[in-house]
């Protein structure tokens, strides 16, 4: 082994490789966080405390109208169907809105057209995770929320 010459570890060379790992951990974490933040979809609600006051009465209201919600997705056409006593309706739309659920960059505002049996749109859609969600407005007033979870079939 006349050949081979070893080099000593220097107290530089220690602090180099620490200092090279540390910081590409804390360059990873600072690009997860500003990502995070970057793609955050919102609040669901501004208060949750006060959102749970009326979250009971709500919900029963809600469930009394007898409404059945289902939604398809296929070649870009959002097929959505509303059934009241097991007939299709055309409920008043307060908001809809079509997107991912981990970021709001997708985000869309479906415009729905009710041909008789269901509200249909176009939307620009993608493999995947969708969500629908829903503000809906009965006849009588009564507010109708849900978020329906779909995927490209």
């Amino acid at each position: 082994m006349e050949g081979l010459k070893m080099s000593e570890i220097k107290g530089w060379h220690v602090f180099s490789g620490f200092a090279t790992a540390f910081g590409i951990i804390i360059f990873v974490n600072l690009t997860l966080a500003y990502n995070a933040i970057k793609t955050f979809p919102g609040l669901e609600v501004k208060n949750s405390y006060i959102a749970s006051q009326s979250f009971d009465k709500d919900r029963f209201a809600q469930k009394e109208l007898n409404w059945v919600l289902s939604a398809h997705l296929k070649d870009n056409t959002l097929s959505l169907k509303v059934l009241e006593n097991g007939r299709p309706i055309s409920p008043i739309i307060i908001d809809a809105v079509f997107g991912r659920a981990t970021n709001i960059l997708q985000d869309q505002k479906p415009e729905f057209i009710f041909n008789g049996s269901t509200l249909n749109a176009k939307v620009i859609a993608g493999s995947g995770n969708w969500n629908l969600r829903l503000k809906l407005k009965a006849r009588d007033g009564t507010l109708f929320q849900q978020r329906i979870i779909l995927g490209e079939s």
